[in-house]
């Protein structure tokens, strides 16, 4: 922040955010200081606005403990809290840039497995073969239309019930609707799995009964999640989402983007099930010198 925004907050923020800040200029200066400095100069701000009753800030409180109640090694609300008011979403764009043209990364979400199997082209990843059929066909490209060929897809997403594999081991085989590809020489993949159906965050903690208060919906289009590698490129890892899914226009954690938008073309009937088809370009940007290529980050608080 500059030295001019500083002064102009200062004269809007609490006596004591400015005793913190002037004791604060004795300690070492690092980020960790400047981040300091901004959020309690913020949070003053906030409180000076809001004007909380005592009451009120004993909510706040309360609130932020069941957060951390609900907080273990299967379950992270703070991550849930934050996904919820779109923090994870504008980290994510802010530290994965892409430009014009770039396939958009998104965060991981807690379900991936850096374990699945490698498989043919062509193979199916629905072990179980429940649900209507779906054929994804794609390309691994450069900006300039080049296809990247060797560049490994992994794909993972719900099934039809909108449940991963890794949420219910007992009902759903080892490895279901997950698998990992190897593009063709032209950067070509495809394969079959069946139509996942969009799901809900869990509405059971502090973080779903105060979205519920505010009349806020937990929602998230149905989608297939990519995470794809090749070397001299960033790693990419986004969600491909169903334009037609209701719930489009209001993922909980906005991870919608224009640019991920596709249609799960329904084919012609054959037989009794219906069947789709998904087709799509996944663009790649270079590596930048000082980067590993790996990008994307994962969450475990079930979105």
């Amino acid at each position: 922040m500059e030295d001019k925004q500083r002064d102009e907050l200062t004269q809007h923020i609490s006596a004591q955010a400015k005793e913190f800040s002037r004791r604060l200029a004795a300690a070492d200066q690092s980020r960790l200081t400047a981040a300091a400095r901004t959020i309690v100069d913020g949070l003053h701000t906030l409180v000076a606005e809001l004007q909380p009753t005592g009451e009120e800030f004993r909510l706040v409180i309360d609130f932020l403990t069941e957060v951390g109640h609900y907080a273990d090694a299967r379950r992270q609300e703070w991550v849930l809290f934050v996904d919820v008011l779109g923090v994870s979403s504008l980290i994510e764009d802010q530290n994965s840039p892409r430009p014009v043209g770039a396939t958009p990364n998104t965060v991981a979400g807690p379900f991936y497995r850096a374990d699945a199997p490698e498989m043919p082209l062509g193979a199916n990843i629905s072990r179980d073969a429940k649900g209507e059929p779906l054929e994804v066909s794609g390309r691994i490209v450069a900006l300039d239309g080049a296809g990247i060929g060797g560049a490994i897809v992994e794909v993972w997403h719900a099934n039809a019930e909108g449940l991963y594999e890794n949420q219910e081991p007992d009902r759903q085989p080892e490895f279901n609707l997950r698998g990992r590809f190897r593009a063709d020489p032209q950067g070509r993949f495809h394969f079959l799995t069946v139509k996942p159906k969009g799901y809900a965050l869990p509405s059971d903690g502090p973080v779903g009964q105060l979205m519920s208060t505010l009349g806020l919906g937990l929602e998230r289009p149905a989608h297939i999640h990519f995470r794809v590698s090749a070397e001299g490129f960033e790693t990419l890892t986004t969600h491909i989402f169903d334009q037609l899914d209701p719930a489009i226009g209001r993922d909980a954690i906005f991870g919608v983007k224009p640019e991920l938008l596709a249609e799960f073309r329904a084919l012609p009937l054959n037989g009794k099930k219906r069947q789709h088809a998904l087709e799509l370009d996944l663009v790649l940007c270079p590596q930048q010198p000082n980067e590993t290529g790996m990008s994307g980050k994962e969450t475990t608080d079930g979105s």
